[in-house]
């Protein structure tokens, strides 16, 4: 799941840059394509690694190998 999330933010979305640039964010006023390859992408990816460790450390905790806190 996490292989296909990052690979449509990292490479499908950036595809269709041109096309998505037709879309305009009303309140910033920053074409959709350029404020996704520029932003939004990054922040998926951060998100993405919060809910990595999140779900690594329940893996390790299931299993008995978390770090203690």
């Amino acid at each position: 799941m996490h292989l296909g999330v990052w690979f449509f933010f990292g490479f499908i979305i950036h595809f269709f840059v041109v096309p998505l640039n037709t879309i305009t964010i009303p309140i910033l006023g920053f074409p959709l394509g350029f404020y996704m390859a520029a932003q939004g992408s990054l922040i998926v990816f951060v998100v993405m690694l919060f809910m990595f460790a999140k779900q690594q450390d329940k893996i390790d905790r299931e299993f008995g190998m978390a770090e203690d806190d």
